[in-house]
Order: structure tokens, then sequence, then C-alpha cells
């Protein structure tokens, strides 16, 4: 029997939302010169701010900003210092944390306690961990004097926002560079609020730019030809584009995009322990993330308890209004990602799949979907082949591991893996055939700024985090 909870709302008081935002160049805010747009909540459809969208010379305003922090006081600065600036901005991430994840749950529709818990805390923490490394870059593995690359330009998704700057801006700038970033058209808000503590902590005009808009604006950026580097986190089919436009240029190029990771459970794996892996897996931040747990494989002898203890948590779960901190499942980020949704889990029921959805009420308003499994799911199914980028899970079975292998690779992706076994030469043996950037072992989508995340085929290439995150930003030793 389900607990009943009394509502446990986060007050929206502790966030001063302005009516509307402009773009935030040279350090001081100013008005786009692009038509605005209005940024909603995804749970209530309620306006949430109206957003200056960035034209092309606002986006050159912004580049040729950067370019100046870079060449008169960045760049020249010396790596103790820049770690005095980055200290400063994670100490004030740190203190303004309830502040930001109520501000990241009623932008991106995620629950309350994601924000607080996982996404606030990580994001003060790559801040941190980057601080240390401004005055030790010898010991990057660029040579005992890397330099920086200049201005890069940086273009982030709408599932993690604040967690995706963080991931771009802190190695960016402690590498010496400066940047432009541009934020999802969907989720601008708290990319704002980070640009009001830059000017809190006297971070010097122009080291971060922050550009809004949607895909011309991103456009602009990244073909603008006075950036020495770009970065992207997000789909496949966009990655390709820039990757296009990004060819025959002087520019570094970093892609984070896509991916269908298999979570592989075999029959000596701690069942409990790997059903609230699945859960995490695929069901956190309402399958919106990259490196979802979106296919389980699941050995044969165990598929039938797998799946009734998975239905049976999955009927725990609670899905409703993300400032709750009850809430387990939040709201799709946008009308056009549920639709998409949708279209994917017609399909998988129009190709035969068996579709069970977790019981629970749908709010009236904002955008919900249930989470999802499918069984019956074989590796045709486009459901098992395409990213769905939301709370469905496909699941297959499997008898070795080498089919485990073999269909956990079958795939043009390759960013994320899992495996859960009692046996840590299995792992071992597992994790080396796997093609996949990050493979977890007995835990799922478990994130660490010394730790280095990317994929290979189309999820990308580069790497984000840890030392190899440097990388990304510094000069080739000659």
């Amino acid at each position: 029997m389900a607990f009943e909870y009394a509502p446990a709302p986060e007050s929206r008081a502790i966030v001063d939302l302005k009516s509307s935002y402009g773009l935030f160049i040279d350090g001081e805010f100013v008005d786009g010169t692009g038509t605005p747009f209005k940024s909603i909540s995804p749970a209530s459809e309620e306006v949430l701010a109206e957003v200056s969208e960035a034209s092309e010379a606002d986006v050159t305003k912004a580049v040729q900003a950067a370019r100046r922090a870079f060449e008169k006081v960045w760049g020249p600065m010396p790596g103790r210092e820049r770690a005095k600036y980055l200290y400063r901005i994670a100490r004030i991430i740190a203190e303004r944390s309830r502040e930001l994840a109520v501000l990241e749950s009623l932008d991106n529709g995620k629950p309350i306690k994601e924000s607080r818990d996982v996404d606030i805390p990580l994001v003060s923490q790559w801040f941190f961990y980057y601080a240390g490394w401004a005055d030790k870059l010898g010991y990057a593995g660029r040579g005992p004097d890397p330099q920086p690359l200049g201005v890069a330009g940086q273009v982030i998704p709408w599932n993690f926002p604040l967690m995706m700057l963080a991931w771009k801006i802190a190695p960016a700038l402690a590498a010496g560079n400066t940047v432009v970033l541009k934020p999802a058209e969907t989720t601008p808000l708290t990319a704002l609020l980070f640009a009001e503590i830059c000017q809190q902590a006297d971070l010097p005009p122009g080291v971060v730019n922050i550009v809004t808009g949607a895909g011309a604006t991103g456009q602009a950026l990244v073909e603008h030809p006075d950036v020495d580097k770009v970065a992207f986190t997000g789909s496949t089919a966009v990655g390709r584009q820039i990757a296009r436009s990004v060819a025959g240029t002087d520019k570094k190029l970093t892609l984070e995009l896509g991916g269908k990771a298999a979570n592989i459970v075999f029959a000596d794996a701690p069942l409990d322990q790997a059903v609230e892996g699945i859960v995490g897996g695929i069901f956190f931040n309402q399958g919106h993330v990259c490196c979802a747990g979106s296919r389980l494989l699941v050995q044969e002898s165990v598929y039938d308890e797998v799946l009734e203890r998975l239905k049976r948590r999955m009927g725990t779960l609670r899905l409703g209004d993300p400032l709750d901190k009850n809430t387990d499942i939040g709201a799709i980020n946008s009308a056009e990602q549920l639709a998409r949704i949708r279209e994917l889990s017609d399909v998988g029921d129009a190709e035969g799949a068996e579709r069970w959805s977790a019981p629970c009420e749908i709010p009236d308003h904002g955008f919900w979907f249930a989470p999802t499994i499918f069984t019956g799911v074989t590796q045709a199914h486009r459901i098992a082949r395409e990213e769905i980028f939301g709370p469905v899970l496909s699941v297959l079975t499997f008898r070795t591991p080498a089919e485990a292998v073999e269909k956990a690779n079958n795939t043009p992706y390759g960013l994320s893996a899992g495996v859960w076994t009692e046996k840590g030469s299995r792992i071992l043996s597992m994790a080396e055939q796997l093609r996949a950037g990050v493979v977890w072992a007995n835990t799922f989508n478990k994130f660490d700024p010394t730790s280095p995340f990317g994929g290979y085929k189309e999820s990308g290439y580069g790497r984000e985090g840890g030392r190899h995150g440097l990388a990304s930003y510094l000069k080739e030793h000659a």
C-alpha cells in the first residue's frame, strides 16, 4: 500500500523573478535587438518572464567583449588570481543554492529535490574543482606552460541548465579563456541569475557573456569568425550541423550528444538495489538525460522477478508539482518534447511492444507523461534504437554476457552504460567490452567533477570533467 504524503511545497518567495530579462554583455544587462520571447513554467504553463533575443549583431558585441577581456585582463592574469574569482563564484552558488534550486525547478519542471540535492551542489563543486586547477595547468597534460585558446562559444541544453553551464564555463575560465554562452530558449532564467552572480563576484566585465535566444542565436555564435572554441551539448542532429559549420576552420570543437544507454542486470545482481538503479537511470529528471539508462537488458532467469519488482516500485513514484519536496516525477520540459515522447510511445504500440504505465493522476495543466515501460521489445523496434528523451524504458532480455555486450553495443550511440552484478571480474570484463564513454558499476547516473564524461560514435567527442575537461580549452603542446 502506497504511503499518503501531505503536500510539502517549497516557497517561491525566495526567488526575485523579474518581469523581463536582457542579455548579459561586457558585465552589464542590455536589451537584445531581436524579438523577445517568453519563458514558461512546464508544470503550469504560466509565463515566468519575458526574455530578450540576441540578434547576430548582439552576438558580435558579446564576442567582441569576450575578446577584449581575454586579451587585456583574463588571459594575462596569473592562474592563482583567476582561481580566486572561481572560488568566489563557487561559494556564492553554495550560499544561494536554495534560490537557484527553486528557479531551476520553476523554469525546467524537474523536482525540487533533484535541483536541491543533485544539480546545484554539483554546480558549486564544479567551480570549486576547477578553481583548484587554475594555477596548476602545467600538470594538465598539455606541456609545462599550456596556453588558453581564446574566446569560447558555448551552447547548452534545457535538461540540466545550470549544471551544463558549470560544465562549460568552469574549465574554460580556469584555463584562461573567456566565454559567450547561449542557454536553451526554454530554460534561460538560471543562466541569467548566474550572470548576476558573476556581477556579485566582481568578475571582470566581458569574461562571461550570456546571450539568449533560439537556434538562430546559437548558429550566429557557433559560426562567428572570432570564436576560437565551440562546445555544444544537445541533440545529435544539431551536433552534426555544428560539426559541418566548423569544418575547415581553426575552431576547436567538443560535442556531447544523444545516447541510448544499456542498463544490464545479471542474475546475481542485488535486485532491490538494481531496481532502484533502473528507476533512477530512466526516470530521474523525467528521462531528460542524454546518458539515461533507456534500454534495460535483464538476464532471462530473473526477468520475471525484476519486472515484478520494477512495476511495484514504479507504483510508488509520485508525479506532480515540481516544487513539492515529495515529488519524484516532474513536468516534461515543453509541449514539443511531450509530443515527441507521445509519438515514439505510439510507435512502440504500433510495432507490437507491450506498454505499461505507472498508475498516477495527470494534472490538468502543464506537460506531463506517466513513467512507462515497454516489454516484448526487440532490437528492431524504434523505441529501442531512437532516443526518446523522456520517462520511457524499453526492456530486453539476454542469456550470456556475450549476448549482453552485443545487444548493448548495437546502437549508433555510445555515451554510457550500467552493469549490475556481484562479480567484480565480470564488471571489469564488461566495462572493457562496452563501447561507452562511462560505465557505471552497481549504480547509475553518478557524476563527479574529477571524473571525465563524454561519448563515442554519435554521442560526440571530447570529454568534460576532470583533468581531461581542461584539454578542450588549452592549446596543443608544440
